[in-house]
């Protein structure tokens, strides 16, 4: 049987952490410390992306992708659980809330992917280019990394603080680029849908942006027509499409906020 890889720490509430398209759980080494003093942490890599493989025919879709989250999360002995999403991971965050509301106790959405009203229907050159180098230079990126030009051709984009990201961080994200099988099938995946369903006002959610968040702008991805309707919003300055490494002790702020709602 197919099983997503996975990691537990700390003590507490459950608290699920999904991340982005491209990435890995080395994502959420800057905030994980701290949310283990107050929560039990599970982190899973997608499929196709950090230590989970990538089985033939596996629907790569926010919807399905949520299923088999919350189907692994039932064999591990989880009925209910808090979930902290980046982009792709607060989409699917989003699809669970909407099927099976009875699942999730609160959700915290890190730039969260699937609120734009005009679906893509093709790849976007940038970004695709993006993995095509990082499938390539992977390898080298401990060394390459080190120097302030490779950094801001990888990052600028990503983090308005690009210049201070620890190095940790950067070859962590380049690895997880450059090994993530599960990027492009994720991407199809995700071409002409977008998240537009109701989710229960009964689940505390809270959805945080970047003031400069060039992977989803605001200007046509941050659609609060299509969130759920009681979300509550937060804008934080100088901070790009990785709150968790912009903002951290904001971003544990606010989930430790949201969670306390419940």
């Amino acid at each position: 049987m197919y099983e997503l890889w996975h990691k537990k720490s700390g003590s507490g509430e459950p608290l699920l952490l999904i991340h982005g398209m491209g990435s890995s759980h080395e994502a959420w080494k800057l905030i994980t410390p701290e949310l283990e003093k107050k929560f039990e942490i599970i982190m899973i890599d997608l499929p196709g992306h950090g230590l989970s493989t990538l089985p033939d025919g596996l629907r790569m879709d926010a919807r399905s992708l949520g299923q088999l989250v919350v189907a692994q999360m039932s064999r591990w002995g989880y009925e209910s659980f808090h979930i902290v999403g980046s982009s792709l991971g607060g989409w699917i965050a989003f699809e669970i809330a909407a099927e099976t509301p009875e699942k999730i106790r609160s959700i915290t959405g890190l730039a969260p992917a699937g609120l734009w009203l005009v679906p893509e229907t093709t790849r976007h050159p940038v970004s695709a280019l993006s993995r095509y180098i990082a499938s390539t230079t992977h390898y080298v990126a401990p060394q390459l990394l080190r120097y302030r030009w490779a950094r801001k051709i990888g990052f600028s984009m990503v983090s308005p603080q690009w210049e201070t990201l620890p190095l940790e961080i950067c070859v962590d994200a380049a690895r997880a680029m450059g090994n993530a099988s599960g990027y492009f099938p994720a991407w199809d995946a995700m071409l002409g849908l977008r998240f537009d369903k109701e989710v229960s006002n009964s689940i505390p959610i809270t959805i945080i942006f970047g003031d400069s968040d060039n992977t989803l702008p605001a200007q046509y991805s941050q659609e609060k027509s299509l969130a759920p309707s009681h979300a509550r919003w937060v804008v934080l300055p100088r901070c790009g499409h990785a709150p968790m490494w912009d903002r951290v002790p904001e971003v544990i702020a606010e989930i430790s906020l949201t969670v306390a709602q419940v």
